[in-house]
Formats: structure tokens, C-alpha cells, sequence
């Protein structure tokens, strides 16, 4: 099992590496002068040469690239082009705003990803059955951006329940953010409920009808021991990839959520450093979405080593 996990973790830093010089080749391969598009089309001379020297853009690639390696490695993002201040102050917020309104939204939608789930599938083929499966269709296919404009007319425009979209400074107090995050949340959560429940309908479906879960039924356990005691955590073990997936979708996927309902997170700032041609800060943002993603990736496989005695097994005969 450790040589599993050893393999694992050796996988993660591999493909960061590999990501990290896709994002920096991506970067190079944009038409257009990263100091000219912040300092005008006009600028020329001094000026432009002393910014293409502050940031290092003279130099050859494969130099800036060394740089910039070096650089994360020992923590230092660089310098943004256009706002003249370090990365991680720029990000840092934003950032936390994402993970703030991809948690909330993650502990929303999981536990009621898995009740729902578990109901369509003790009712399997029966109407709640129908009704939660066609909720969670219908969920799946309709767009974020759809979504979240239904939620904005009927809940802002329609009652003025609820703020349909957000007013805050980045670095808002954390209960503020939460109190204006209601709408963003229900829309990510719509989406994530459907994937997940969808997955968890059909493990339990064939957990019900398994060996193990027959004997207890024949050896009198009750209805409820059985579903929440014996059958839901097995049929949990095949999801547990998919939370992850799901998790990091929201924390690196919230771009279009985060621009409909102006939400100050990570993906509305990438939008504005690539509009900004702000080079650094995109390729910040991009290498920063990866190393989520892998990491989730990552703590699931270890999850599903930890939980699942078959992969223990093979993991130790490796």
C-alpha cells in the first residue's frame, strides 16, 4: 500500500510539473506583447523597454520559464503586469472566496446528493424513483449560466427574496460573503447533486442486491441497519472519485457562475487577467486551478486505498 500511495504522490508532482510547462508554453505561444497591451498600443521606447525588463520579458523562454519554476517552488508567484502588485496578494482573496463558495455549496449538495440517491434507489422504478431521476436529468443538461439567470428572475426580479447579484469587495469578512452567496450556491449545487446522485442510485442498486445485504435481511436486521449501515457505505466507495471530481470542478469551474452573479472569486479574475493580457496572474491562476484539481484527485485515490480492502491488497502485492 505505501508503494501505492509512493506512486501516487510521484504521479501528482509529475504532472504538475508537466502542467506547469504546458501553462508557461500556452502563455508564450498568445500573439501580442504582454507590457504593450497593458501600457497602450502607442507606448514605445523607454518606457516599454523598462517594463519588459522589470518583468523579465527580454529574456529568453526557456530562461523565464527557470525563473518561474524556481520561483513557485520556493512559494513566489512573481508580480502581476497590470495591477504592479505580487500575485499572492491579488489571488489570495479571490481564492478564498472560491473555496468559500465551493464548500458551501459542497456541503450543501453531498449529504443531499447521497439521501436523494439512496431514496431513488430503495424506490427504485417507483414514482419518487421517477421524479428525483427526471429532476436530476433535467438538472444535468441545462446549463450553469441558465441556471443561474432562472434562479436570479424568479427569486431577485419576480419576489426580491434574494440579491441577484453580488456587491462586495473581495476582502469581505467571511459572514458577509456567506450572507450574499445564496443564489451561486444553488445554482453550483443543482448541478452537483444531479452527478453525484445519479452515482449513487445505481451503487446502491446493486449493493441492495448483493450477497451480504440478502443474509442480513434473512438474519432479521432492520430496513434502516441495512441501508445506513451496511449497504451505504459500500455503495459509497465507487463515488468517492466522483465527489472529488465534483469538488474540484466547483473550486476551478465556477468561472461562469462567478461572472453571471459578479461574484469576486478566482474564476471572475481570470477573466480579467486574460482580458488585461496580464500574463503572470493567468498563468498563476491556471497552475493554481491544476494543483487543486490533482490534489482532490489525489486525497480521493488515497480515500479509496484507505476504505476499500481489495485495493489494500493488491496495493501490498505491487
Amino acid at each position: 500500500m505505501l508503494r501505492l500511495i509512493a506512486r501516487r504522490l510521484i504521479f501528482a508532482v509529475v504532472t504538475l510539473w508537466v502542467v506547469s510547462m504546458v501553462v508557461f508554453s500556452a502563455i508564450e505561444l498568445l500573439p501580442g506583447d504582454a507590457c504593450q497591451a497593458f501600457l497602450g498600443q502607442m507606448a514605445q521606447g523607454k518606457r516599454l523597454e523598462n517594463c519588459r525588463a522589470e518583468h523579465n520579458l527580454n529574456a529568453p523562454a526557456y530562461a523565464r520559464y527557470s525563473d518561474w519554476a524556481l520561483g513557485l517552488a520556493s512559494g513566489d508567484l512573481g508580480k502581476s503586469i497590470k495591477r504592479s502588485k505580487p500575485l499572492e496578494e491579488i489571488i489570495g482573496p479571490r481564492f478564498r472566496n472560491t473555496v468559500i463558495l465551493g464548500l458551501t455549496a459542497a456541503l450543501v449538495g453531498i449529504p443531499l446528493a447521497i439521501v436523494l440517491g439512496a431514496l431513488a434507489a430503495l424506490y427504485r422504478d417507483r414514482r419518487a424513483d421517477l421524479w428525483i431521476s427526471f429532476i436530476a436529468i433535467f438538472c444535468m443538461t441545462v446549463p450553469e449560466f441558465i441556471t443561474g439567470t432562472l434562479l436570479i428572475s424568479f427569486f431577485s426580479v419576480w419576489l426580491g427574496w434574494l440579491p441577484g447579484i453580488v456587491i462586495m469587495r473581495a476582502d469581505a469578512p467571511i459572514l458577509e460573503v456567506l450572507s450574499k452567496i445564496v443564489l451561486p450556491v444553488m445554482t453550483l449545487t443543482l448541478v452537483m447533486v444531479a452527478h453525484i446522485m445519479r452515482m449513487v442510485r445505481t451503487s446502491m442498486i446493486d449493493v441492495l442486491a448483493s450477497d451480504f445485504v440478502m443474509m442480513s435481511q434473512l438474519k432479521g436486521v432492520s430496513r434502516v441497519r441495512q441501508v445506513v449501515m451496511h449497504a451505504l457505505p459500500n455503495a459509497l466507495l465507487p463515488t468517492i472519485n466522483l465527489i472529488a471530481l465534483n469538488i474540484a470542478w466547483l473550486m476551478g469551474g465556477v468561472l461562469v457562475v462567478e461572472v453571471v452573479f459578479n461574484y469576486p472569486g478566482i474564476g471572475r479574475l481570470s477573466v480579467n487577467a486574460i482580458s488585461d493580457r496580464d500574463f503572470p496572474l493567468v498563468q498563476a491562476i491556471a497552475l493554481l486551478m491544476a494543483s487543486l484539481y490533482v490534489a482532490l484527485n489525489l486525497i480521493a485515490d488515497l480515500l479509496a486505498l484507505v476504505l476499500n480492502p481489495k485495493l489494500r491488497t493488491r496495493g501490498a502485492g505491487l
